[in-house]
């Protein structure tokens, strides 16, 4: 039970983070929901998936791909543009941490190692950390970027009227 409390407040701090940059982009007042809303779900469904033991860059890759979808049928509600509420509610899952050990090793093999051995090792860190780091930031965008491009054609207003046909 205390593992899915950690789940929602993980995905809370992914919403109020996606709001904060929903905020920095100066987003319109009535959008400030839907964002924290969208980076919220992204976070629980990242973070839901991490649980079952799904790679990160999947899990990375379902959450983006969930903003795509939601932001949709939610920018015709608000009468906004989609991107208004996905680029901010992803945000907060570019992933900081494999970018941050893979400049720490790149120096330390720079600057800092003349162990061979030792160097090798950095080698594995620098190209398995930015390998994830890519990958995850390929999975974000193609996740966001996917439905968008698929559904532009067709609105969510045309897709109701050809239901109701």
């Amino acid at each position: 039970m205390t593992e899915f409390f950690k789940i929602i407040e993980v995905a809370i701090w992914s919403g109020i983070a996606a709001l904060g940059f929903g905020i920095l982009f100066n987003i319109p007042k009535k959008a400030i929901f839907t964002v924290f809303f969208l980076g919220f779900m992204a976070g629980l469904i990242k973070f839901v998936l991490l649980h079952l033991n799904i790679n990160i860059i999947v899990a990375s890759f379902a959450g983006a791909l969930s903003v795509g979808f939601l932001s949709m049928p939610l920018a015709h509600k608000i009468h906004q543009p989609p991107v208004v509420f996905s680029i901010p509610a992803v945000i907060p899952m570019i992933p900081g941490y494999f970018a941050y050990k893979t400049v720490l090793a790149v120096m330390n093999f720079t600057f800092i190692e003349t162990e061979s051995a030792k160097r090798v090792e950095l080698i594995d860190h620098i190209f398995s950390n930015g390998f994830t780091m890519f990958f995850i930031l390929i999975s974000l965008t193609i996740g966001v970027s996917f439905p968008l491009l698929m559904l532009r054609k067709t609105t969510v207003k045309n897709m109701a009227r050809k239901l109701e046909d």
